[in-house]
C-alpha cells in the first residue's frame, strides 16, 4: 500500500528547499546591506577628523584640494626655511590655519638642516657668497628649492648653485612651484563693478630708477606728448595712507617692468594698476605672454604702437571716449583680481607642492633655464 502523505511530502521537499535557499539568500543580502552602511558612517565619520583643507579655505590653493580631500596618509614635511626672504620675518604655522595645507612643518632653525626633508633657499639673500648656502652632505632624500622673486637683471652668481637645486620656485609658469604675483580669478556668477571717478590721466610709481634701460627711454620720450605723474624716489612723494585713494584717480597706469623676462609680470600691474581700477599700460614681456595670464582687452601694451608718439595719441582718445574707455574693464565682471600676499603664502604652496612631488631630480644649471632658455 502507498503512503499517499509521504509521497506528497516527497514530492513538495525541493520547493521548500527552494524556498529555504531563497530565504537565505535574502537574509545574506540584509545582512551586508547593514554593514556596508555600518561601513559607510564609520568611513565618513573617519574623513572629517583628517585634518584636510575645508572647501573654499583658501582661494588659491583650491587646486590643492582634490589632492588632499579624503586622505589620511599625509606625511609631515619638515621644511628649513634658510633665511627670512629680505629679512622679512612671516609666522610658519600658517599653513593649516590659513590655507588648509596640512603636514607642513616649517622651521628657520638651522640645526636641523642635516635631516630636513626640504630646504628653500632665497637667491637675493644668498647671492654675494657661495658660504651663505647650507654646508655639508645631505640625506638623499632631502629637496633643496630654490627660490626666486627677482629679475634676472637683479640677481647674480646663479652658476654657485649648478647642480645643487631639485626643484624651482619661481614667477615662472614652468616653475616646479609656480608662485605669480597675482591671477585673475573667474567667477561663477557675473558681478557689476563700479570705476571710481576719473579726474587725471596718467601715473607711474618708481622704487628703482634704471638710467638708460628700456622702460627709462620709453617713458622720456611718451613725456613728450602726455601728461604723466610720477610717484616714488626723487619724484612726486606718496604713503601707504594715500596710495589707493590717489592712484584710483588715474585713468591709466604705466605698468613698466624693468626687463622683458617670460612671465615677469609684478605688482606693478596686479596691485598698482588692476587693484586700483586703472588700465595698465605695459612694457616687459610680450602681449603674448601677457594674454597666458588676463584678457586681451583688459590692458594696452606698448608694443601694438609704433611710436610712444602714437601711444600717447591713443590715450588722449580713449580719454576723450568714455564707452571705449570702459571697455577695458568689461573682464571685471567675470573675474576678480588675486594676489599672493605674504611669504607664508609661497612657503605653504612649495609644502603642498613637495607633498606630491614623486622621484628625484638635479637641476645641472639653473642660469641656462631662468635666463637664456
Amino acid at each position: 500500500m502507498v503512503d499517499l502523505t509521504s509521497a506528497a511530502t516527497n514530492k513538495t521537499n525541493p520547493a521548500r528547499r527552494k524556498s529555504k535557499k531563497r530565504r537565505l539568500l535574502c537574509i545574506f543580502f540584509l545582512i551586508l546591506l547593514v554593514l556596508l552602511v555600518i561601513i559607510s558612517i564609520w568611513f565618513c565619520i573617519f574623513v572629517s577628523t583628517v585634518d584636510i583643507p575645508k572647501e573654499g579655505a583658501c582661494s588659491r590653493h583650491a587646486e590643492l584640494q582634490p589632492y588632499y580631500k579624503g586622505r589620511g596618509d599625509i606625511k609631515p614635511l619638515l621644511i628649513l626655511v634658510w633665511t627670512w626672504p629680505f629679512g622679512e620675518r612671516f609666522p610658519l604655522d600658517t599653513c593649516l590655519s590659513e590655507f588648509g595645507v596640512p603636514g607642513c612643518n616649517l622651521t628657520i632653525d638651522r640645526n636641523v638642516s642635516d635631516h630636513a626633508d626640504a630646504i628653500i633657499i632665497h637667491h637675493y639673500d644668498i647671492m654675494q657668497s657661495r658660504d651663505l648656502l647650507p654646508k655639508g652632505p645631505r640625506p638623499h632624500y632631502q629637496r633643496w628649492v630654490w627660490f626666486n622673486f627677482e629679475s634676472p637683471i637683479i640677481i647674480k652668481n646663479l652658476d654657485m648653485v649648478e647642480n645643487l637645486i631639485n626643484l624651482t620656485m619661481t614667477y615662472r609658469q614652468d616653475s616646479d612651484i609656480f608662485i605669480p604675483y597675482g591671477f585673475l580669478k573667474q567667477m561663477n556668477i557675473p558681478q557689476t563693478f563700479t570705476i571710481p571717478t576719473k579726474t587725471k590721466l596718467v601715473a607711474w610709481l618708481v622704487s628703482m630708477w634704471y638710467s638708460g634701460n628700456r622702460r627709462t627711454k620709453y617713458y622720456e620720450e611718451l613725456r613728450k606728448y602726455i601728461q604723466i605723474d610720477v610717484y616714488g624716489k626723487e619724484h612726486k612723494p606718496l604713503n601707504w595712507e594715500d596710495f589707493s585713494s590717489t592712484l584710483e584717480q588715474y585713468k591709466f597706469y604705466l605698468a613698466f617692468e624693468n626687463c622683458g623676462h617670460k612671465d615677469y609680470i609684478t605688482e606693478k600691474l596686479w596691485r598698482n594698476a588692476f587693484g586700483n581700477m586703472m588700465v595698465p599700460v605695459v612694457l616687459g614681456a610680450t602681449r603674448e605672454n601677457y594674454e597666458r595670464f588676463m584678457p586681451s582687452d583688459s590692458f594696452i601694451h606698448v608694443d601694438d604702437f609704433s611710436s610712444p608718439k602714437d601711444l600717447s595719441e591713443f590715450l588722449l582718445v580713449l580719454d576723450k571716449d568714455d564707452v571705449k574707455y570702459k571697455q577695458y574693464f568689461n573682464w571685471r565682471s567675470r573675474y576678480t583680481v588675486e594676489r599672493n600676499i605674504g611669504w607664508d603664502t609661497h612657503f605653504c604652496k612649495a609644502c603642498s607642492v613637495l607633498h606630491q612631488v614623486n622621484g628625484y631630480q638635479t637641476i645641472p644649471s639653473i642660469e641656462k633655464w631662468f635666463i637664456n632658455k
